[in-house]
């Protein structure tokens, strides 16, 4: 029979085994997850040069013709449009909830909140449709209105409360000592809040932005519905286009397992997880520095 001190020792050594094991379990599957999508995509440079994949706008497969370009490009530019609409405004809204609104109001709409982080995608996705599109069409008179534009606002609206909520937490966090002293210098509201609030809470916002803008790319049902979904370059914001998620999406069912154009759409899965990985290290650089400010 074990006393106390050698069973609590059986326990606690257990408990760290179990732990460890999960984790080394959790980045077994990551790493598998991306090896497999790696050594899948990189079959594709077997029969496409890695410049004409990178480098070229002309995909199509039914002619053996892989360029990813106008995919890489119009990813990259529906999130920087996605980060220039959704940004300002969620800041805006944080500094409501934290500094300008009322206790009651403050603690109303978090809830709120909250509860749109958990709404489908979907969802967005064909109000979009449904809603936005036919309103863009009247605002501006074109016939197409399917595009970066549309895909951005939907985007927008999707990511606004996870930056929001977080951003307010940030801000929320930051000392009281802060403020008074700021106030007690004869500084302004306006002044406190973006000069000594906003910078104060600097890395738990990049962090918010950074977890809105992950979301937003790896984003499908959303954008595939009103992108347009179109194999081609957007030179305008109205221009029916595709990124990388709405491509695969769209093609991936039709397409031979043991194939070039297969081999290029796991390529494309590839970038995604990359960039997302990327910005997760993001991340965990911007914890560091705030723990060291």
């Amino acid at each position: 029979m074990l006393d106390r001190k050698n069973r609590l020792r059986i326990y606690n050594r257990s408990f760290r085994i179990v732990c460890v094991a999960s984790a080394v379990f959790v980045c077994l599957i990551l790493l598998s997850i991306l090896f497999f999508m790696f050594r899948t995509g990189i079959l594709t440079f077997r029969s496409v040069p890695a410049s004409t994949f990178f480098f070229s706008t002309n995909w199509d497969p039914e002619n053996e013709s892989y360029g990813a370009f106008l995919f890489i490009f119009g990813t990259v530019a529906l999130t920087a449009l996605t980060l220039a609409i959704s940004v300002p405004i969620s800041l805006f809204v944080a500094v409501f909830l934290s500094e300008a609104a009322p206790r009651w109001l403050s603690n109303a709409l978090r809830p709120v909140l909250d509860l749109l982080v958990g709404i489908p995608s979907v969802v967005y996705g064909f109000l979009g449709l449904t809603i936005l599109i036919p309103l863009l069409r009247d605002i501006t008179g074109r016939q197409l209105t399917d595009g970066l534009l549309a895909a951005a606002i939907v985007l927008s609206i999707m990511v606004l409360p996870t930056i929001s909520r977080i951003s307010d937490d940030a801000i929320s966090a930051v000392p009281a000592k802060f403020k008074d002293a700021s106030y007690a210098l004869g500084a302004t509201r306006f002044q406190t809040v973006f000069r000594v609030m906003l910078p104060s809470a600097r890395s738990g916002i990049l962090y918010g932005i950074i977890l809105g803008m992950a979301r937003a790319i790896g984003e499908t049902m959303a954008v595939v519905m009103v992108v347009g979904n179109t194999p081609q370059l957007a030179d305008s914001l109205f221009k029916p286009t595709s990124v990388l998620t709405s491509n695969i999406v769209m093609q991936i069912p039709n397409v031979p397992f043991d194939s070039t154009w297969n081999y290029a759409l796991y390529l494309m899965g590839f970038l995604l997880l990359v960039i997302s990985l990327l910005m997760i290290v993001v991340i965990r650089v911007l914890q560091k520095k705030g723990v060291k400010a």
